[in-house]
């Protein structure tokens, strides 16, 4: 029983917030939810160049594509939260010139995806590869990047959920509490339960794409879908303002739609184009020298059609 208290007292009640969340360099400010958001894009690059290469791409173009990805993305990202959470940028205490200050938070990842999925299009057309290909292989590095990403919520205290005491609770400085929850000290820190929940997707994506051999998008799908599943429950715990939609917040409505049209698509994909790919290319764009060979990772037709086609292709081409 004395050792039960001692061990109880030794360890922490709840996880630390960050003393501070920007540093200077001279008069520069490094902050640290700019530093996640890198991080994230770093780890997702890295990790999709290389499911690109197995998938038979060819190295560096992940890089070319995120020129247009990426810069959409964050574009869309900061749109979609300017639209779910209207007041802090059209209300009465609001100011239009908030939409402009992009390290005190709000990036909505609907946004992201929809916009840096039109400039992943760009990019994958100027090359001549498919997108649904290039979605599959970069999917799982986006939910990295998100896991990594919401540690910047973390140094900026916000976006937690309800008050609680369990043991990993995060106490939250009396100043960046809601109001109504000036009372409290520890919520619950929705920025971990996203992250653990984001690990576990990709790590399943993974899985069930080396398993299954998915493709035409699948992989993709599969990654919303479970993530929607998680952000909804997560959404739900969070008590930072938000667009109510009925008993539901506007995220979780969305959340919902998506994780619905996702599982729809992967249904109606397998059904329509069972397999995988046999080329990353754009029938039209496939190099001579692509032509020769599948992709390592394609499934060869059963009744040799796609060799037949191969070999007139090239017979052609000279």
């Amino acid at each position: 029983m004395r050792s039960s208290t001692v061990l109880t007292a030794l360890l922490p009640t709840s996880i630390p917030s960050p003393d501070q969340g920007v540093w200077f360099v001279g008069p520069v400010p490094i902050r640290a939810y700019a530093l996640c958001i890198v991080a994230g894009v770093v780890v997702c690059l890295w990790l999709s160049e290389r499911r690109w290469q197995q998938r038979g791409g060819q190295p560096g173009l992940v890089y070319d594509v995120a020129v247009w990805a990426i810069p959409f993305g964050l574009v869309g990202a900061r749109l979609y939260h300017v639209v779910s959470t209207p007041d802090a940028y059209f209300g009465a205490d609001g100011s239009l010139i908030n939409v402009l200050y992009v390290w005190r938070g709000g990036l909505g990842i609907w946004g992201a995806v929809l916009l840096g999925g039109v400039g992943a299009w760009i990019g994958t057309r100027r090359a001549g590869v498919r997108l649904p290909v290039f979605a599959d292989a970069v999917a799982p590095g986006i939910v990295l990047a998100q896991a990594i990403g919401r540690w910047g919520n973390w140094f900026n205290q916000e976006l937690f959920g309800q008050p609680t005491d369990l043991p990993w609770a995060l106490s939250i400085d009396p100043a960046l509490r809601p109001a109504g929850f000036e009372e409290f000290s520890t919520f619950h820190p929705t920025f971990l339960y996203e992250c653990l929940w984001n690990i576990g997707v990709a790590v399943l994506v993974i899985g069930v794409d080396r398993w299954l051999r998915l493709g035409h998008g699948r992989a993709f799908a599969l990654y919303v879908a479970l993530y929607t599943l998680g952000r909804g429950w997560i959404e739900m715990l969070r008590i930072d303002d938000a667009e109510m939609i009925g008993p539901l917040r506007l995220n979780v409505w969305t959340s919902i739609i998506v994780f619905v049209l996702a599982v729809a698509y992967m249904v109606v994909s397998a059904r329509l184009r069972p397999g995988r790919e046999s080329s990353v290319w754009l029938a039209e764009r496939e190099p001579a020298d692509a032509a020769s060979a599948e992709s390592p990772a394609a499934d060869p037709p059963a009744d040799g059609s796609s060799s037949d086609r191969s070999a007139n292709h090239r017979r052609a081409r000279r």
